[in-house]
């Protein structure tokens, strides 16, 4: 059953993922990689959600793996900063890099320690 939780899961962040990515770059543009620190911040916040109200391992299955592991990309994020740093863009690659490691880890951290005491 978890397998398809999860698939059912991935199908649904992965369309989020394109569809959001893809306003983002509509809106801001392509300088930046808003769109992918955009998604992965949001699932840094869901999956510390998630774990910080102890859900179950269906729960975890559909969106913590299956929702969460579609919607962002580790993946994206280095090519995007390995682009950003062949342009010479090494203040942006900079900051992509603590956007994306950093505030998802602070993000992660605090919605965690927010629904663990609820």
């Amino acid at each position: 059953m978890s397998i398809i939780l999860v698939l059912i899961g991935g199908g649904f962040g992965a369309m989020l993922r394109y569809l959001l990515d893809t306003k983002v770059k509509a809106r801001f543009g392509k300088a930046f990689p808003w769109g992918t620190l955009v998604v992965n911040l949001l699932g840094a916040g869901l999956l510390g959600l998630l774990h910080g109200v102890g859900v179950g391992t269906e729960w975890e299955a559909l969106v913590g793996t299956g929702f969460c592991g579609a919607l962002t990309t580790f993946s994206t994020f280095e090519l995007d900063t390995v682009h950003l740093f062949q342009d010479g863009a090494y203040a942006k690659a900079l900051m992509n890099t603590i956007g994306s490691v950093v505030l998802g880890f602070v993000v992660f951290v605090i919605l965690y320690a927010l629904f663990r005491m609820v």
